[in-house]
């Protein structure tokens, strides 16, 4: 049984050491020439005007929530488009009152004005 998970782990781990050793060559061949200009925080081409730790606002985090809520509800039409056939009826059923459901809340977060941006 173990035999069948020995291809994921040695992709898992070329991906480890395709990520980390240009990684560890860069950090030990690499030159180090730290000067004034080079550690300064960059914006846009001048000085930053505010603080990096301001406050967002609420309604900020709540469109991002949303959106990957929506986002990973419509990713499950993929798997359901493609087995569509063997599921017949029962299965275009039921993904109609999931996206019913999903439909349903997206007009209710309209209405309440969740995805007003001022």
């Amino acid at each position: 049984m173990l035999e069948e998970y020995l291809h994921i782990l040695i992709f898992v781990v070329i991906a480890l050491l395709v990520g980390f050793v240009p990684r560890v060559l860069g950090m030990v061949l690499g030159p180090r020439r730290p000067d004034q200009e080079k550690d300064s925080p960059y914006e846009c081409g001048f000085e930053a005007f505010e603080s990096a730790r301001m406050k967002f606002d609420v309604r900020y985090y709540l469109v991002a929530i949303l959106f990957i809520i929506f986002d990973l509800e419509i990713a499950f039409l993929f798997p359901w488009a493609v087995v569509l056939d063997e599921l017949g009826m029962a299965g275009f059923i039921a993904m109609s009152v999931f996206l019913g459901i999903l439909v349903v809340g997206f007009i209710y977060e309209w209405k309440k004005g969740a995805l007003e941006w001022e």
